[in-house]
């Protein structure tokens, strides 16, 4: 169900954003919250068109300046910013269940490692072909973590474009964690192209500029940062809000 959502928000952000009407796009899903969890969630979304006029392109304001600073300063500059973008308690409460994901898989070695290993059988699989690799919310830091070992293992594989959504690769504990295994933060080497794609007010991607975290790999590539307008509503976490962006259809377009 969650393949089909995502399938269903690309090939209608391609035909409302771009008016590119397509059946079908070459996309193959890499599902790893059943290994995370022992029962799938009894209520997921259903996918739901947008409303007319609702995909939207992000404009640049003010308030991107104070947020930018208030991730540098943190304390009651930070407190400010998120009532100023609608971070609630409800939002809080959303990223404290991240935060126990994010706990659980830095702690149980072998999921960790089944999860990596399921993507890097996908990324094999398809390696005489361009790949595009989509990651959104924890699912970033799986295939972030993958990309950075496949590219001690196997160098010569290529990614052509990375592209993070509603992603909390910004989190401290997540950098942390980076630098016990690789030492370096840094764009994977096997990238050949990374956008991260945020909503200000995703309490998940609550550090919406990874280009101040992130050095560039050995060729160059760093993580371009392109703030959007995720429509699903709620907390503005949803991938399916993400995928249909006119900044996301963008990037599809150019990669087909």
């Amino acid at each position: 169900m969650l393949a089909e959502g995502w399938n269903n928000a690309i090939l209608e952000g391609l035909a409302k954003n771009q008016k590119i009407t397509r059946k079908e796009i070459n996309f193959q899903s890499v599902y790893w919250a059943d290994v995370m969890y022992d029962n799938p969630d009894p209520n997921p979304d259903l996918y739901k068109a947008a409303k007319p006029g609702a995909l939207k392109r992000y404009k640049d304001s003010w308030q991107d300046y104070l947020w930018a600073q208030a991730l540098d300063f943190g304390g009651d500059i930070l407190d400010a910013a998120k009532k100023l973008v609608g971070l609630d308690a409800a939002a809080d409460h959303v990223l404290e269940k991240k935060l126990q994901d994010l706990h659980k898989y830095y702690t149980d070695k072998a999921k960790r490692t089944e999860l990596r290993d399921r993507l890097k059988k996908a990324i094999r699989k398809n390696s005489d072909k361009r790949i595009m690799l989509v990651s959104h919310s924890m699912g970033s830091i799986i295939a972030y973590d993958t990309l950075r070992e496949l590219g001690r293992e196997e160098p010569k594989l290529a990614i052509t474009h990375f592209v993070t959504i509603g992603s909390p690769l910004g989190l401290p504990h997540v950098k942390y964690q980076i630098i016990k295994e690789s030492s370096l933060v840094r764009a994977p080497s096997i990238v050949q192209s990374w956008t991260n794609l945020a909503d200000r007010r995703d309490p998940v991607a609550f550090d919406v500029y990874l280009r101040d975290d992130y050095e560039p790999n050995a060729a160059d590539v760093r993580v371009k940062d392109d703030l959007v307008m995720n429509d699903w509503g709620g907390i503005h976490h949803k991938s399916y809000g993400y995928l249909r962006t006119p900044e996301f259809t963008d990037i599809v377009r150019t990669f087909i």
